[in-house]
């Protein structure tokens, strides 16, 4: 459910419509009500009637989503976490909830229990978590990463719990592959829209006790590519928009991976209108592979980055979509600063989006989708 403070943000709606400019904006307040009005009180058509029905049909609605990467209450964010959750993501909430839908990836478990698995960094955070991203505007998140099942099985079975005490949806998660798989599906403004999480990077010898499977909880694996096209065959066939995040790429690098462009070509072809991903803790190239607009990197946004490095680039993604087509895309450039995204103003605008701008030219995707 969508909630209130949808749209009610000046400075982050303004910031939607420099990203998109006013053509992609203009389209958003378009919607069909398919109504058919009252019935004539004569069967014979009147020459006003017969002019009304020779009309162009209204054009199609419009609709924005908003993303944003990697997102964690570990360090300085757990102590924003704690002393106040609505306000933990910062000001880049005003972004995403100027949005009609927003979207991030929450990389931990959601558990005060279990015990460490096996890996460099483990990461969790209390079910406050998930007011902290309602509050900030988010709609919906994937929890299909490296670091969802860091507390192991408890961890896993504690983070569904307080998925289904707190109503946030979640995808890329379940008690079994059914659940995990499971596409969440939005309605705004009659636009239905479908979205599938996964993850392709696991550790190796977390791989088999982290993937869900029949009877079996862990989660939705982007490396089981098959099962990853049903989920989106299936999201096709119930959404007039499709949108698949993936947990992919290599760390610190800012260029795709053949692994990542093989799997958006297959998931393209099978229904994605949008994927988008997250994981290298750089920001990746994005643009139009055929009608699909994919992003192989959206970058750190709620993390414990500091300083200037690549880092602490960060920024939110926002894609104008109608009906089985992406119309625009967009970037909202933005800094991590004490451990959140802050959005850039003034001078630091125009370089950081030429950044962005340039990290299409290694991914063989088109800044504009074909005619």
């Amino acid at each position: 459910m969508l909630r209130m403070i949808k749209g009610r943000h000046a400075a982050g709606a303004l910031a939607l419509a420099v990203a998109l400019g006013c053509a992609a904006c203009s389209g958003a307040a378009a919607e069909s009500t398919g109504g058919q009005g009252a019935t004539p009180a004569s069967s014979q058509t009147s020459p006003t009637r017969a002019a009304e029905s020779s009309s162009p049909p209204p054009p199609p609605t419009t609709i924005s989503i908003a993303f944003g990467g990697d997102v964690h209450f570990e360090g300085m964010l757990g102590s924003r976490l704690a002393a106040d959750p609505d306000t933990a993501l910062g000001p880049v909430a005003s972004i995403l909830s100027s949005a009609d839908l927003a979207m991030v990836n929450l990389e931990t478990a959601i558990t005060t229990r279990g015990t460490p698995e096996p890996k460099g960094f483990t990461f969790r955070a209390p079910t406050t978590a998930f007011q902290a991203l309602r509050a900030a505007g988010v709609d919906v998140t994937t929890m299909a990463n490296n670091h969802g099942m860091d507390f192991g099985l408890v961890g896993l079975q504690d983070s569904v719990a307080a998925i289904t005490a707190s109503g946030f949806p979640v995808v890329g998660i379940g008690l079994d592959d059914a659940h995990a798989y499971a596409p969440h599906y939005a309605t705004v403004k009659g636009v239905r829209v479908g979205f599938v999480g996964a993850t392709q990077v696991l550790d190796d010898p977390l791989i088999p006790k982290w993937t869900a499977g029949p009877g079996k909880p862990g989660l939705a694996s982007a490396k089981e590519v098959d099962r990853t096209v049903r989920a989106v065959q299936e999201a096709r066939r119930n959404a007039d928009v499709v949108v698949v995040y993936l947990h992919y790429g290599t760390e610190t690098v800012n260029c795709p991976t053949d692994r990542q462009q093989s799997i958006a070509t297959t998931l393209a072809a099978a229904g994605a209108d949008l994927i988008v991903g997250s994981h290298a803790h750089v920001l990746l190239g994005a643009g139009f592979m055929g009608r699909t607009y994919v992003d192989y990197g959206l970058g750190n946004f709620a993390f414990y980055s500091s300083g200037s490095g690549p880092n602490t680039q960060s920024g939110v993604l926002v894609v104008k979509v109608q009906p089985h087509k992406v119309v625009r895309a967009g970037w909202v450039p933005a800094h991590i600063e004490g451990g959140v995204p802050i959005p850039l103003q003034g001078s630091a605008v125009a370089p950081a989006l030429a950044n962005w701008d340039s990290l299409r030219g290694c991914t063989h995707l088109s800044a504009t989708p074909p005619r």
